[in-house]
């Protein structure tokens, strides 16, 4: 083998490896927001239905904590079917930030609806023209929240400000909606 193959070989080696580096980081950067990379992400839950609390670290850095996802997952499942599933990451993370900016230390949020299942979502969309057949709670991407001690127009304002999905504003059924879809409001 000549010099110049094994030189080649070389180069090719070094720009696989490169490449798998920089596929690595966008997937894990697209999972964890860069201002969050290096903290302990900790949220707090009160369901408002079932009366079950949770406070628990989901997130160290980079890695989600198996354990304390499916804790979450449970408590904010279905409380009308006790259907259970996967909560985004991507929307607990959005917690994490909005928490941030309303400074409320570790007060935990009421959660009005986590997951919803097909049946209950059915339900809920022939009783009301505000609930979308398509929700993103079906996938585990919405949560409609409020957190006790802060007014419902600050954490509005706030959510708003993230940029980071869809933000609606429910005054009179005192909660704000947010989801991981497209950045939108009403």
């Amino acid at each position: 083998m000549t010099s110049r193959h094994s030189r080649r070989r070389f180069v090719r080696s070094g720009l696989a490896l490169a490449l798998g580096a920089a596929s690595s980081q966008r997937a894990w950067s697209a999972r964890v927001p860069p201002d969050r990379a290096d903290d302990i992400a900790r949220l707090a839950f009160v369901n408002t239905h079932t009366g079950e609390s949770l406070d628990v670290v989901y997130r160290e850095g980079p890695r989600y904590l198996d354990d304390a996802l499916a804790e979450i997952d449970r408590v904010l499942r279905d409380h009308r079917s006790g259907d259970i599933h996967e909560i985004d990451r991507a929307l607990l993370d959005q917690l994490v930030q909005l928490r941030a900016r309303l400074d409320v230390g570790k007060r935990p949020f009421h959660v009005i609806s986590g997951y919803r299942s097909p049946r209950t979502n059915a339900m809920l969309a022939a009783r009301s023209h505000g609930v979308a057949t398509k929700s993103l709670h079906l996938q585990g991407r919405a949560m409609d929240i409020r957190v006790p001690g802060v007014d419902l127009g600050a954490v509005h304002r706030a959510a708003l400000s993230m940029q980071a999905g869809g933000v609606g504003y429910y005054a009179r059924s005192d909660f704000v909606h947010l989801d991981t879809g497209r950045v939108r409001r009403w």
